[in-house]
Order: C-alpha cells, then sequence, then structure tokens
C-alpha cells in the first residue's frame, strides 16, 4: 500500500496471482491474518516511487492502482481485504507519535496498537462509524446533491456519529440538520466497511413523518423527492452501500 494505492500485477482481478514483489525488509508490514489458506500482510510502501520498487524474481513490473478504481477489477474478496490493508497501513503511519505527549511510539505486544513508551497511551486503529439512510415517501425516496460530489450527482443522506450520541439520535439529527424533515419507522439495513480512509457506514431505511425539504446551504445543493421511474443520477450499481439501498428499493418496486 502507498497512500491509498495498491501495487497489483498488470493486468491481474485478484491479489492471489503471481510471486510476490522484493520488498527491503525495513518496510512496515502487518499482519492480516489467513486468506485463501495462506498467511497475509499488508505493507506500507510509502515515499516508494515506482522504480525503487523493484521487480519479482521473474521480472514482472507491477502497478500503482487507486483502491477506489481497484473496485470492479478486482473480486469483492480481494478488495475487501485491500481495504483492511488500506485502513491499517494508515492508521500505523498516522501514529507513529504519542497523542498526549508526543513521545515515538512503539506497536504493541500482544494487540494491534501503538503505545507510548512515555506516558503509556494505547492508540488502537481508529474506525469512525457513520449513518447513511434511505428515507421514503409513499412511493418516492429522498435523494440529495450534496456539495462533495462532482458533477450533478445525488445519493441518501449520510453523516457521522458524534460522541455521546446513539446511532438513532444521529439519524434524526442529520436529517433535521440537512434539509429540515422529520422521521419515523427508522429500520437497520446492513453496514459496510468504507477505508476512505477509516468509516465504517451503517445503513438504515426510515420513513417521512413531517415537515418541507430545506436543504441546508452549506452541505446540500439540491434535494428532492424521486419515483422509481424518474431517478436522477445516483449510485446504482455502484460500490457503495447508498447504491446497495436504492438498488433493493427498486427491486420491492418491480415485486
Amino acid at each position: 500500500m502507498f497512500s491509498g494505492r495498491l501495487y497489483l500485477e498488470p493486468g491481474s482481478d485478484t491479489l492471489d496471482r503471481g510471486p510476490a514483489p522484493r520488498i527491503g525488509a525495513d518496510r512496515p508490514r502487518h499482519y492480516l491474518g489467513a486468506w485463501r489458506g495462506r498467511p497475509v500482510w499488508a505493507v506500507d510502501m510509502g515515499g516508494t516511487s515506482g522504480e525503487e520498487f523493484g521487480e519479482t524474481a521473474d521480472g514482472t513490473e507491477w502497478e500503482a492502482v487507486p483502491l477506489r478504481a481497484a473496485y470492479g477489477r478486482l473480486d469483492d474478496a480481494s478488495w475487501g481485504l485491500a481495504g483492511r490493508a488500506e485502513q491499517i497501513v494508515a492508521w500505523d503511519r498516522t501514529h507513529a507519535y504519542c497523542g498526549r505527549c508526543g513521545t515515538p511510539t512503539t506497536h504493541h505486544d500482544h494487540d494491534r496498537a501503538r503505545q507510548c513508551p512515555e506516558c503509556g497511551l494505547l492508540s488502537y486503529p481508529r474506525i469512525s462509524p457513520a449513518v447513511i439512510v434511505l428515507v421514503t415517501r409513499g412511493d418516492e425516496i429522498l435523494l440529495a446533491h450534496g456539495r462533495q460530489f462532482p458533477g450533478r450527482f445525488f445519493s441518501t443522506l449520510a453523516g457521522f456519529v458524534e460522541p455521546g450520541e446513539s446511532l438513532e439520535e444521529c439519524i434524526h439529527r442529520e436529517i433535521h440538520e440537512e434539509v429540515g424533515i422529520r422521521v419515523t419507522d427508522i429500520e437497520y439495513f446492513g453496514s459496510q466497511p468504507w477505508p476512505f480512509p477509516n468509516s465504517l457506514m451503517i445503513g438504515f431505511t426510515a420513513a417521512w413523518e413531517s415537515g418541507e425539504l430545506v436543504p441546508q446551504e452549506e452541505e446540500i445543493v439540491e434535494a428532492g423527492w424521486f419515483r422509481a421511474d424518474s431517478l436522477p443520477p445516483c449510485p446504482i450499481g455502484g460500490m457503495s452501500i447508498a447504491g446497495w439501498m436504492i438498488e433493493h428499493w427498486l427491486a420491492d418496486r418491480r415485486d
């Protein structure tokens, strides 16, 4: 891994192919467990140029592929493993010093953690929970064009959970803040690790209860209610749980 990129054998659609490249023994590496019957490590290639990376024993040159671009190219199991590797490598790289006293940290003997030898602070891999919600109103769903999306692209509403807040409280707060409505009938849908850089997306469905749409200008460009036959550009068939929820809703309309 290097800055959110994977090194892959050219043309490969899996991580389970070809000989391993030659890697210096000084590179930080992290055991990820057994995968397809073999032990697997994530290796931090930060600061490595293509020329320094080297080749495999048979002369194969590997290519650097952004993690997002690897989706659809890698099989699902490989992409999931790559996402786990990216999160662990990024955590290790960003916790080289104690956040409390600034002392260089060391790896804990037993846990996946970095420990400060001076004050004892333990830093574990960070996971930031976020809710993502598909809101329905009759035969319509709520989609919004967030300012973070290039072009005119819509998706479901989402937001990070704040300290001391339950998932349900986060849903009510985020939806009311972003579009001004109230919701009810909250139900769990599913979850997805989201390694950009360290989120866990927790999906829910909910039903409109009251209020008119009033988009929060700092966050939302446009929001609206859409029927199945008039959806705007949105993540159907994509890599995210937002797309999965929309597809599930569409399948219910066809049944």
